[in-house]
């Protein structure tokens, strides 16, 4: 995993969350429990089938049935925004959150879930468009300009790599001409756009309904 580096954010112990105390009983005799978890207690934003298992083996569960999906960040500012979308993929257990550019971003957004995603880091959108053609990817990029399809009437490619840029530049001339299938989600109201942290939660979770078995959901 490459992971580029980032702001300092929220630890794994400070993030609000309702935690559980010391395990009652005889403690499990299994290897995925941490027996310091198991003696004082689990506090982290983690899900209630992960409380007190450690951190490698909550990725290596996650690993073992994360979705043939890639997300890629392009043109994101210095901004929480990074880190909601790093927050949503590892909500979807999607295979790889990739960062072009820039590689130091504001982390508190991610409410510490970067330590269970797999994140890597491209210099530019040359970088990325050579790993999804050399990995199988199709390159949907999200963006309201002429000529993208609507979300909502389009059948997303299971062997998606969804590119989103920062609202206002949006993705960057490169990104688009290499992109196979440009979306755009819809809007009624007079904004011009939505967050592009909740776009990117829109457009990730449209490929889930088509291509997750939610019945693998918590």
């Amino acid at each position: 995993m490459t992971e580029p580096p980032g702001e300092a954010g929220p630890t794994e112990w400070s993030v609000p969350a309702n935690g559980v105390g010391p395990w009652q009983g005889e403690p499990p005799n299994d290897p995925r429990y941490d027996p310091a978890l198991l003696r004082d207690g689990d506090s982290r934003n983690v899900v209630d089938a992960y409380r007190y298992w450690t951190r490698e083996a909550i990725i290596a569960d996650i690993d073992s049935r994360r979705h043939p999906l890639h997300v890629a960040i392009e043109n994101f500012g210095h901004d929480a925004n990074i880190g909601s979308v790093v927050r949503t993929a590892n909500a979807f257990a999607v295979d790889t959150v990739h960062i072009v550019g820039r590689r130091r971003w504001n982390r508190r957004g991610a409410m510490v879930t970067d330590r269970y995603q797999r994140l890597m880091h491209h210099d530019d959108a040359a970088g990325l468009l050579d790993y999804a053609a050399r990995h199988g990817l199709t390159v949907v990029a999200a963006d309201n300009v002429a000529g993208a399809v609507r979300l909502e009437q389009t059948t997303l490619p299971a062997d998606s790599m969804l590119v989103f840029g920062a609202e206002g530049p949006g993705i960057s001339e490169q990104m688009r001409a290499g992109a196979d299938l440009l979306v755009s989600i819809a809007a009624f109201g007079s904004t011009r756009s939505i967050n592009v942290g909740v776009a990117a939660g829109i457009v990730m979770h449209a490929w889930i309904t088509q291509h997750a078995d939610v019945g693998r959901s918590w």
